[in-house]
């Protein structure tokens, strides 16, 4: 077995017993606009993207083993979608005094040496993360506006096969598919994996 699939399946074991991974129930509600800074020194909001018809948020950070296989997906999710005026914002509400590898700089360092095409915002005060209630590294949102208001209308996982994208079912994406056809969400809510946000008081 090849190191990295050794590392991924001991960590995948570690995971199932220490983060557990459950559903939340928060199909409906209405979260706010925010206002982060971005890797490409910016400051990025929701109200950045006046034609956005949604956002497939995702909260990831530089040290999940997990959350690292899904740089390129995440790229390709925002070329596509973002076309449709659905894009992906990148969002890590990780603690740096918990994990010192989650610092602002490393996140610019991260996002410049792998090339991200999408935000990549610094919650640092966890106020994101606390709104949406999000729980791991990676943990996705598709949000929607509807009257005025930016209401989730999938949270859970981006797929099912973090070492195997070709094998995925897209769940997030399809999420966004049904919105886009003004569809109801078919599957509104999975669980979502990977390592814990861990929220200061």
């Amino acid at each position: 077995m090849k190191p990295v699939r050794y590392f991924i399946l001991i960590f995948s074991l570690f995971a199932t017993l220490s983060f557990v991974a459950r559903k939340n129930t928060h199909i409906g509600r209405a979260v706010n606009d925010f206002q982060l800074r971005n890797t490409n020194g910016t400051s990025t909001s929701l109200a950045s993207y006046p034609n956005a018809k949604g956002f497939m948020i995702v909260f990831t950070c530089n040290h999940c083993p997990f959350a690292k296989l899904y740089t390129e997906r995440f790229n390709q999710l925002n070329e596509k979608y973002s076309k449709l005026n659905v894009p992906l914002l990148a969002i890590n509400s990780m603690d740096t005094f918990v994990y010192e590898e989650e610092t602002f700089k490393l996140m610019c360092d991260k996002a410049n040496s792998e090339q991200y095409l999408f935000p990549y915002l610094y919650d640092n005060m966890q106020t994101v993360g606390k709104d949406f209630h999000a729980e791991h590294t990676p943990h996705a949102f598709v949000i929607w506006k509807e009257a005025g208001k930016w209401i989730i209308r999938y949270s859970g996982a981006i797929d099912d096969n973090g070492e195997h994208p070709e094998l995925a079912k897209p769940m997030m994406a399809n999420a966004v598919d049904d919105l886009l056809a003004n569809r109801l969400v078919q599957v509104p809510e999975t669980a979502s994996f990977g390592c814990a946000i861990f929220y200061r008081k």
